[in-house]
């Protein structure tokens, strides 16, 4: 990962801030605005953060997480899909290709019809990673 480097005027501005906050008055900024760099480039170092985050956003639809629930049980066409959500072929497909993106689902053609499948233990991977994540914090 590329580490962005902080604009000098961003950089003043900042210290300017960070000068002003009661609890770093005996401080020296300049070394301390520093330590606090190496703590974010660290934070956007962090893997689990990003495959969280991008797992989250796929899942944060509702459309997408009836989709999973409804592949977890069986194998569906889009056509199936579009008459169970009762949303447009277009949609679905669109929530389709996403959750293809991420390996969560695959399809397999089946004669003119392709059938969507649930990847389980890509899914498992990604919420035992997730689970991780939120041991991490402490939130579970």
């Amino acid at each position: 990962m590329k580490v962005i480097q902080i604009k000098s005027e961003r950089k003043a501005e900042i210290i300017n801030s960070l000068k002003l906050c009661f609890d770093l008055q005996d401080k020296d900024i300049e070394p301390y605005f520093s330590t606090l760099r190496e703590i974010g480039i660290k934070l956007n170092k962090n893997k689990s953060i990003t495959n969280f985050s991008k797992f989250s956003n796929v899942l944060g639809n509702e459309t997408r997480l009836k989709i999973v629930e409804l592949l977890n049980d069986k194998d569906y066409c889009v056509c199936e899909l579009e008459a169970i959500l009762d949303k447009a072929q277009s949609s679905i497909s669109h929530h389709l290709k996403i959750l293809e993106g991420m390996r969560i689902i695959r399809g397999i053609k089946r004669g003119y019809f392709t059938h969507y499948e649930l990847v389980k233990e890509q899914f498992q991977k990604y919420i035992e990673n997730s689970r991780k994540f939120f041991e991490l914090f402490n939130f579970v």
